[in-house]
């Protein structure tokens, strides 16, 4: 078995990459196991000193991480770089948060000393996609080698030249040995390597799907898991919403990484009396905005889709809802040549007969949904199987904040798009999956949260 990188904007294959052998896992394995048990041991100053390193190397290689995620994933150049950059971020944010997040809790007992303290799980198998190929290692990583974890990842098998990229990152700013390591592995192997004792807990970014057979895995092995799934956000516009920025706003959130992000506003839910009036602001927004092409072209703004089995399902998903009377606004219709390319497409008058309803579109697809009033928007918000994020825009922020609090998401924004943030909890609900990533309660994750009492 071997790991074909291929160039999804020209069909190219670019590098074949050899599976890692099952010796190699073995050595891998053990490799983790050693190294987790000095970092621990390591205070975690040091452990922010490493992460700061990270973001150095980050920084250094920016070009050229930048340079193959656009090449394997099909991303914009100038998206690409930013990913990077984002990634150097959190290394930063818990570098400075960590050693503070890590500290011992004294509980407020008269008599006795009494303390909350974190000790880490031990090694970590990150599970992670594609569409996000450095961010959401990160994301995880830094985290969990803050709290003095050990991690193996199991990356994406369309970009495993990402997977080896982040492995020579971490070399190069002096990681120990075996602290953090690449494993080119099937799928199918992994609920095996979930059960091995090695492995202390598991992460995992991806399909529903996905998210099922590694918490079934991990139940069995009775290990942690924290899974972040799909999303099919909802994007409210309230009758008082500031048309024209709520809009701009929607282009973004909706036409990021060609629409392929599970925070991507994907359900434009529409109040009746502005829907008309947004539709064609946001409508001439796309069509001049968003240019596809060639990512490698600063001046493209999306290129496409990472696999050609992407663009078909995204496009059966429309064709449904065509047939079942959706007005096709823009785009639809796949373009002649070479590439996964997919356009810009709006569909509106969306009803839940539709799988543009109840499904996620992930590409780039806007489904617009009209409503009577604020109500129903609500209704329509909650009515989805995904809990990840959701958006709400309107003139009055109280209002909004009211409303936010009642939509059934691991995130809500008002007044703006839905986003990662370091110094902020990120997750889901529902069939988005459960835990959180970020801020402190990602450090706390794979930790073992333990009371410590000492009486006289």
């Amino acid at each position: 078995m071997a790991f074909d990188s291929i160039n999804p904007a020209t069909d190219e294959r670019m590098k074949t990459v050899p599976e890692t052998t099952r010796a190699a896992q073995e050595a891998a394995l053990d490799r983790a196991v050693t190294a987790q048990v000095a970092w621990a041991q390591q205070p975690a100053t040091a452990r922010a000193a490493f992460l700061r390193r990270l973001a150095e190397s980050l920084r250094a290689a920016s070009a050229d991480c930048a340079r193959i995620i656009t090449m394997e994933v099909g991303k914009p150049v100038a998206e690409a770089h930013a990913e990077i950059e984002k990634c150097a971020w959190a290394c930063e944010y818990y570098a400075e948060q960590g050693p503070r997040l890590m500290e011992d809790e004294p509980v407020a007992i008269a008599s006795p000393d009494v303390r909350v303290i974190f000790k880490p799980l031990g090694v970590i198998l990150a599970i992670m996609p594609w569409n996000f190929p450095f961010w959401q290692v990160f994301r995880f990583a830094t985290a969990a080698l803050m709290a003095g974890n050990a991690g193996l990842l199991k990356h994406a098998a369309c970009v495993p030249q990402c997977a080896l990229a982040i492995a020579d990152i971490f070399r190069q700013a002096g990681a120990p040995e075996g602290l953090f390591q690449v494993l080119l592995i099937e799928s199918r192997t992994v609920a095996d390597l979930i059960a091995d004792p090695r492995i202390h807990a598991v992460t995992l970014t991806g399909s529903e799907g996905a998210g099922r057979a590694v918490a079934a895995a991990a139940g069995r092995a009775l290990k942690k898991s924290v899974l972040e799934l799909g999303g099919s956000d909802a994007f409210i516009v309230l009758a008082d919403a500031d048309l024209d920025r709520a809009a701009t706003a929607a282009v973004a959130s909706r036409f990021q990484n060609a629409g392929q992000s599970c925070i991507a506003a994907k359900r434009l839910i529409l109040v009746e009396s502005i829907a008309e009036r947004f539709v064609e602001l946001f409508t001439h927004k796309v069509a001049t905005l968003i240019r596809m092409g060639d990512p490698r072209d600063p001046s493209v703004t999306m290129g496409p889709l990472a696999r050609r089995d992407l663009r078909q399902t995204l496009h059966e998903q429309v064709g449904d809802a065509i047939d079942r009377g959706a007005r096709v606004r823009l785009g639809g219709e796949i373009p002649a040549g070479p590439g996964n390319f997919y356009p810009p497409t709006i569909l509106d008058d969306v009803t839940p007969a539709m799988r543009a309803y109840r499904e996620e579109l992930f590409g780039p697809v806007a489904t617009l949904i009209r409503v009577a009033d604020t109500e129903q928007a609500l209704a329509v918000a909650n009515d989805n199987r995904y809990g990840l994020g959701a958006a709400v825009w309107t003139s009055d922020r109280v209002a909004g904040m009211a409303l936010a609090r009642r939509i059934a998401s691991g995130s809500s924004f008002v007044n703006a798009i839905v986003k990662s943030d370091p110094r902020v909890p990120f997750g889901g609900i529902k069939a988005s999956g459960y835990g959180r990533e970020l801020a402190a309660y990602g450090l706390r994750e794979f930790v073992n949260v333990k009371t410590v009492w000492a009486e006289s």
